[in-house]
Parts: structure tokens; sequence; C-alpha cells
């Protein structure tokens, strides 16, 4: 089994993600005797795939359960009664979360978040999303699991992913025809459509907003005998759901995107990289790629033009929010740790395999499509002038519409507020964890690179909702997904969580006040990347905006320690039958 998936892929190490993905697909997990036939067969030393296999969550070097059930752990999803649901299965299959049951029949934990937000509580079973958990169905589930019945027998509700398209712009409404933005850019020619979609200002939708006409110009331009196109489509924001609508409805503009950017750039090979919570798209996106292939839209002489080939391949994901990154998505496609490379040089000049590579959004490839068909003039008309186009918008949380939100750049924050029916409004979440937290007073602000950028996520809080344990949140969900290169975040990640369990548990003081402020100056002095940078953000924000939320926990006005010395030898007192005075310590802490 083993020899069989190698040599699909030559016995290439550069694909160790994704051979290690298929045994486990066949095998249920990586156990040793195939980590051993993996070294001889790829040969390479074994610290080497022990290092890919520590990194990935969706990786198992240990034995896990025929069903391995995630349930997300997005915030979202808790305010939902995802936690409520998750304890309802342990307690029907007697199992603890984090294990698996004696008869290795089911394993049961969390994922920080499934891309399901508009449409949770979800889950994830064997890599297959469920939405819109219920008590009732939690429980024909675990029946289901108890009868030992195959997913594909399970009810097709339970897989039905919803698009939840409630507002439609250029975009969304956009009637293409397979092919019809190639004929557009052979028609212009290389300089003439990379002269289109500079002349359109169009910004990457990842977030960052570097202008693609520069990033496509200077890939091109960059020496090297081989250039590369890679979708970045690994989209791990929490609260961000749009690239899975777009590869759901609008794959073929995607794919049509990456090859106007080979066209322009020289590529010849280009890669999807596909977050491992989709993985239910890969088959569909697959037979997408095929069909291309026989009309012509994919491989040699692409409709006809002698000077362009290039063909796609999909690499899946295996659950690391810190692939989003361009440079650590590089080092996964490459086989290796999602690590964050040091920057420069950048991925234009030195990406993958230290070739020339452009890396775009989902969002950003589509958008070059309509640039080839109708003109960088006419897209530059829309939205703001620094802010060009329209911007998918992942809305979800307290309100009565979650969905994909399309808008001109500028919309304000009350007017989408207004279209999904959020009432009562407390804060609002942009661009997810790392993102920004807004009151109300700031409702009249812009989605736009000059006020508010954001990947599209936007999670509504009304009054009901605890803006501490938003915050709380976030940071365990940073402390979870730092890749643990650099010591800062490794360590400063898990600090900052713990410090907001202490204020959970009652034990604040003003002192923990002061030792998150110093926590954000080391991070943003010291991490390595963005991760690091951003991890305290949701916690400043909340103490700026939410004080009271805060000051509710500050019990005490000296420092208290988090650790209970006291408290850890209750059991010593009680093998002991002490409970004197004299056998508790006296803790005074300046």
């Amino acid at each position: 089994m083993v020899r069989a998936v190698v040599d699909r892929y030559d016995a290439d190490p550069s694909y160790m993600l994704q051979i290690l993905r298929e045994i486990q697909e066949q095998s249920g997990w990586l156990a040793p005797p195939i980590i051993e036939a993996l070294v001889v067969a790829l040969k390479v030393p074994r610290i080497k795939i022990e290092a890919v296999t520590g990194f990935y969550s969706f990786l198992y070097t240990q034995p896990c359960g025929r069903y391995r059930v995630l349930f997300s752990d997005n915030i979202t999803d808790q305010m939902l009664g995802s936690v409520r649901l998750l304890d309802r299965m342990l307690f029907n299959l007697g199992v603890k979360r984090g294990e698996t049951s004696a008869d290795g029949l089911v394993s049961i934990d969390t994922a920080s978040c499934t891309g399901m937000c508009d449409q949770g509580p979800a889950m994830l079973v064997n890599n297959r999303a469920i939405t819109r958990l219920s008590e009732a169905r939690i429980d024909e589930i675990c029946d289901l699991i108890r009868r030992r019945t195959p997913l594909d027998a399970w009810p097709a509700a339970y897989f039905q992913v919803e698009d939840n398209i409630r507002r439609s712009g250029i975009l969304l409404n956009d009637r293409y025809k397979r092919g019809e933005a190639i004929v557009g850019a052979l028609a212009l020619g290389r300089d003439g459509m990379l002269e289109q979609v500079k002349l359109s200002n169009l910004r990457g939708r990842g977030g960052a907003g570097f202008r693609t006409g520069l990033k496509w110009e200077l890939c091109r331009n960059a020496p090297g005998d081989a250039h590369y196109v890679v979708c970045n489509a690994d989209e791990g924001e929490p609260g961000t759901f749009k690239d899975r609508v777009l590869l759901n409805s609008h794959a073929d503009q995607v794919f049509e995107g990456m090859t106007l950017c080979a066209y322009v750039i020289g590529a010849k090979r280009g890669f999807l990289y596909l977050r491992g919570e989709y993985r239910y798209l890969l088959e569909p996106l697959n037979a997408i790629l095929e069909q291309r292939r026989r009309e012509g839209l994919l491989g040699k002489n692409i409709m006809g033009a002698p000077d362009l080939d290039f063909d796609i391949e999909i690499h899946l994901g295996a659950g690391a929010y810190i692939c989003g990154e361009e440079s650590a998505l590089i080092e996964s496609l490459e086989g290796k740790r999602g690590t964050p490379r040091n920057r420069p040089p950048f991925p234009v000049t030195n990406g993958y395999l230290g070739r020339p590579t452009v890396v775009d959004n989902v969002e950003t490839l589509i958008n070059g499509c309509m640039i080839a068909r109708r003109g960088g003039n006419w897209f530059a008309g829309i939205g703001t002038s620094q802010s060009t186009g329209t911007k998918l918008l992942s809305i979800s949380g307290d309100c009565p519409r979650p969905g994909i939100y399309e808008y001109p750049f500028g919309v304000t924050v009350a007017d989408m507020l207004a279209d999904c029916g959020a009432t009562n409004v407390q804060a609002v979440q942009i661009s997810g964890a790392a993102g920004v937290c807004i009151a109300p007073d700031e409702f009249e602000r812009a989605i736009a690179f000059e006020d508010i950028p954001t990947a599209g996520s936007v999670m509504i809080f009304d009054q009901s909702r605890d803006m501490f344990q938003v915050a709380r949140n976030f940071t365990h969900f940073f402390a979870h997904e730092s890749c643990g290169f650099c010591t800062p975040c490794r360590v400063g990640t898990t600090l900052l969580a713990n410090m907001m369990d202490k204020l959970d548990n009652g034990k604040g003081s003003p002192y923990d006040f002061e030792e998150i402020k110093q926590m954000d100056r080391h991070l943003l002095t010291l991490a390595h990347c963005g991760l690091g940078h951003s991890a305290c953000n949701p916690v400043l924000d909340t103490i700026e905006k939410f004080r009271p939320a805060y000051e509710r926990r500050m019990l005490h006005k000296t420092f208290v320690p988090s650790f209970d010395l006291d408290g850890a030898l209750t059991a010593a007192r009680q093998l002991t039958k002490r409970d004197d005075s004299d056998a508790h310590l006296d803790q005074e802490y300046e």
C-alpha cells in the first residue's frame, strides 16, 4: 500500500504531506511500520518524516478511532451550543475528550474552525463536514457509530453544506463562460494583460492588500528556469468561509484566474493549496480540472496558443492554521513543516523550490478573470480609489441571516449589520482572531484598505455576549495554532492563554493587565511571524473597549498566583488525614 502511494508521486519527498495523508486515509493512522517503509521508499531520514507527522493536527501517529470526530471550537460554534453538544456525544459514547474508546471505535476532540460558521454548530467525521448539529442529530450520529454504519450510508442531509449567498455583486453575479477570460487575455497579450491588472489597481484579497499587478510583474521579471502559480485556499482564520463558497460554485473561474497569472508570468505549473477541513471538495475540484484538460483549457497549447502550457494540481493541507501564511504554505507544498520563512527574499523571487512564485488568494484570482474580459478601467471604477472592486464578507454570529455578502469596497459596518438583520450589537470582530474588534461608536467605519482591511471574516456579538470569553477563545486559538518555531510565540501564546484562564478562574488583579501588556510588547518585537505579532490583539482591543468585562474578574487588589500551592497539597492532607491549620500554607504576596 505504501509503495503504491509513493510510486504515484514518483517517490518525490516534496510530496511528503500528500503521501502521508493518502496513506493515512487507507490505514487509519501512521503506524511505525508505515514510517519505516517510507524511510526506505523516499530515501529520507526518519526525523524528516516524524517532523512532518508531528506538525499537522490531522496526521495521527497513535491509533485513533474508526470514526474520528472533531467538533469546531470556533467562538461562533460555541455560541450556537457546540460545547454542550460535544459533552452530550462524549456522555452518549462513554469517551473522554481527546481519547479513543476502549474498543477503538471512536475518537472525539475539537478542531479550531471547520469553515462552517454560517451553518454551525459543525464538526468533521473522518474529514467530512457535518453541519447544523442539534441534540437530536448528535443522538442519531451516536447510534450510527454504535452500529458501525459506514459514512456513505449516513443520511445525506448531514453532509449538506450550503453556499448561503445573501448579497451578490459583480463577482458572484458574473455570467462567466469557461475559457472566455483566456480568450480575452490572449487577445491582449502577456504585456497587455499585465497592464490591465495594473490599471485595475486590484489588491490581494487575503488581507495584506499587496498590489496584484506589481506582484505578477516582479515574479515575471525574476530570473529562474521555472515560475509557479499558487492559489492560497487555506482560509483558516476563524469566521472565514468565502473561499469554501467560491471553490464550491465558482471553481472554474479560480482555475482560469490561475491560468491567466501563469500566462503573464510564464509559469507551467500551478498548485491549489486546499485546507484540510475542505477535504470533501477534493474530488469535485479534481473533476473540474479533468474537464478543463479535456476541453483544452489546461495542459499543452491551451486554446491553441503555442506559448501557453500550464497545468494545476491540488495539495490538501492537514490542519495547520499557520499554512495560510504564504511562506509557510510554500514550505508545506514542499513536503515540510509549515514554518514561516524569513523575508526577504520574498516568494516572487524565491518561492516554491526556490523559484519565482506568485501566491494569490482565491478571490484575487477570480477578479483577474473579470479584468481580462472587461478591462482594468472598468474594475477601477468600482469601490474606492485605494480599494477597487468588491469584497466578499463571511458574516456569522448573532444575526438572523449569516452567510456571504458581496459589497463594493467602502461599505460601512453599519450597512452590513442592517443587511444581515443584526440588532442590539455589542461588538464586531473583523478579519478573524488576528483582526480588530470594534464597538458601536465605530460602526460608521468602512471596509477598505484605507480604513479596516480584512480577509473577509465578520463575527457579530450582541449584548448578551461576554467579550472577555470571546477574547479568551482567541488566545487559546493562537496557543493551539502556533507553529512552535520560535520561543517567544510558542511560549508567549501559551502564557497569554494561561493569563486569561487565571482571570476566568477568579484570580485576577491589576497586575495581570500589566503582564498582558508586557507580553504584547515581547510578541510584537520578538516573534518570528504575524501569528505571534497579532496574538494579543483581541485581548488588548477588548480591554480598551469592553473593560467592565475584565474588571468583573479583578477580584483581588494585589497579585494572586494562578497556581494554588495550598490546593495542590489537598491529596497529601487526605492521605495523612490532617486538615488542621498547620497542614495549610499561608500565602501572602505583594
